[in-house]
């Protein structure tokens, strides 16, 4: 690809050269849109970071086939490890295990840990089949912006970039993974996502703890992350008409208001209205935070999610976005 220009939508085959010419290419999985590079070709993965912008300590997650290749890429799953992976492998689940010697520092940001996960996403699949390694894959996006549910997405984030781009549709589940530490003697959320903590118990028996100072290094996990330009606030519902009435009086600011019930009294406010399911509100997100910026809204308001289930990763991702006004 030449040096200037546009994304481009490339096929399988296509896709699959570039990455094994050390070439990045995004790629959809079921979660969001990847960045990826071949996570051995250690300049294909310092495109990463570059086109990112993303910090060189920050880890990557290695994405492959099939539960047999991720146990290459380790140094040993725990038992934990292995009923997880069988659980919920192919999706939305990240393990971080020890990682094997070969695998470039690079990828982990020094640690001695790897981040694993092996997609459900049927082009995913069939991109890793094909190319027959890892690919490094953090979301396609600049660093601790939106992250891409389409190919549309991409192209447009990096606008005047050569990057080719595989698209496979929209994303179906709209948040990042869930990300478990399986590398010590405890379980370990580090990144709430689609597969909860109830549902690891619900495997395991063993309800996880969340990060602790001493955790492994892992994407998603800055206290400002997910973010676009508008101002996101977080109300409490019983305090949505107080703000709105108090606060819409500028005629320069313009809100796009994201809940449930009844539309919010005021002027300068477009209501739109989410459902209820937090798993439905995970695939809506960051296509509601796209649209705030598309139409040049300067405050996209939403109601604080019950902490519960896939609530607590649609929770973690709005207080991510809220945190970059927020301090």
């Amino acid at each position: 690809m030449s040096n200037s220009g546009p994304g481009k939508i490339v096929d399988l085959d296509q896709a699959t050269r570039l990455l094994k010419s050390g070439e990045l290419v995004a790629f959809p999985t079921e979660t969001v849109y990847g960045l990826g590079a071949d996570a051995l070709n250690k300049s294909a993965v310092a495109k990463i970071f570059s086109t990112k912008g993303r910090p060189e300590n920050h880890p990557l997650i290695v994405h492959v086939a099939d539960f047999q290749v991720a146990r290459t890429w380790s140094a040993g799953f725990s038992e934990s490890a292995v009923r997880l992976a069988k659980k919920f492998w192919p999706g939305p689940l990240t393990l971080i295990v020890k990682r094997a010697d070969f695998v470039p520092p690079r990828v982990t940001g020094g640690q001695d840990t790897v981040g694993l996960r092996v997609p459900a996403h049927p082009v995913a699949q069939q991109l890793l089949v094909q190319f027959g390694g890892g690919i490094a894959g953090p979301s396609a996006n600049r660093f601790g912006k939106v992250s891409p549910t389409s190919a549309q997405d991409v192209v447009e984030e990096f606008a005047g970039i050569p990057l080719a781009v595989l698209d496979g549709g929209k994303s179906t589940v709209g948040i990042e993974s869930t990300i478990v530490d399986c590398s010590g003697n405890s379980l370990a959320i580090l990144r709430p996502g689609f597969v909860t903590a109830e549902q690891i118990f619900e495997c395991l028996g063993i309800m996880p703890r969340g990060r602790e100072n001493d955790s492994p290094r892992t994407a998603g996990t800055h206290k400002s992350h997910y973010a676009p330009n508008a101002k996101v606030i977080l109300l409490p519902e019983d305090e949505v008409d107080a703000f709105f009435l108090q606060t819409t009086r500028s005629e320069s600011n313009r809100y796009l208001a994201c809940f449930s019930g009844r539309p919010p009294q005021g002027k300068n406010i477009v209501w739109h209205p989410v459902p209820d399911d937090p798993a439905e509100l995970a695939n809506q997100l960051y296509s509601l935070f796209r649209q705030a910026d598309a139409e040049n809204f300067t405050h996209v308001v939403f109601v604080q999610p019950e902490q519960k289930g896939v609530g607590t990763a649609v929770a973690d991702r709005l207080n991510r976005a809220a945190a970059r006004f927020n301090g």
